[in-house]
């Protein structure tokens, strides 16, 4: 800093005035300097510390999360199988097994049917073995025939159901309830299958003897 001078009046000179100019102005960039730090550091502060903008956050979330309307995440996953057609099939095979056992309407009509066959074919004349057999012994296995065509089916159908994960996704089990329901259908398939035999050879409830 320059040296002040006065001269033998008192009065400043040149010199003098401008050592207090410069003095002024270092103070004044001393007392500017703190505030403008702290503004630049409070500007660059969240990119220094790496935090996201709201516009960023915005964006992140966005691609991070892909939810679907029920809320769960949706990106990478196919459409599970909803299994309703192994449990058709299922509650399918079940009721035939049942027809299979009860009987059905086509059962009934084909056994009608042969018992007027039967009459029509006999006469007044015609021996007790002849008339058994062509009025209730054909209309009986009409009866059995339906009956094991029906477990025949149901068998047929509950197999499937049950064989059906083996030829679908891998890692999808099968709903309990389906296997019970299919099991039943096997079971009753195969009941249903063995006294339709039996029935039609006449092994099981077969024609009275007329002589």
């Amino acid at each position: 800093m320059g040296t002040k001078t006065v001269d033998e009046t008192g009065v400043k000179t040149d010199e003098h005035k401008t050592d207090e100019a410069a003095d002024a102005a270092e103070a004044t960039e001393a007392t500017e300097a703190p505030e403008s730090i702290d503004v630049t550091k409070a500007a660059e502060a969240p990119e220094a510390a790496g935090t996201d903008t709201p516009e960023d956050a915005d964006a992140s979330t966005d691609e991070d999360t892909d939810e679907g309307p029920d809320g769960t995440g949706t990106e990478g996953t196919g459409a599970a199988p909803t299994g309703v057609g192994q449990g058709a099939g299922a509650v399918v095979s079940a009721g035939l097994g049942i027809v299979s056992l009860t009987g059905s309407w086509v059962g009934t009509v084909a056994s009608a049917r042969e018992s007027l066959m039967g009459q029509l074919q006999t006469s007044s004349s015609s021996d007790v073995g002849t008339l058994i057999e062509k009025g209730y012994g054909n209309a009986w296995q009409a009866t059995a025939m339906w009956g094991g065509i029906f477990a025949l089916v149901a068998l047929i159908v509950g197999v499937v159901v049950l064989a059906r994960p083996a030829f679908g996704a891998p890692g999808r089990p099968q709903a309990p309830w389906i296997k019970s329901v299919a099991w039943a259908g096997v079971a009753l398939g195969v009941i249903g299958l063995l006294l339709a035999v039996l029935k039609y050879t006449d092994v099981l409830l077969g024609l009275p003897a007329t002589g």
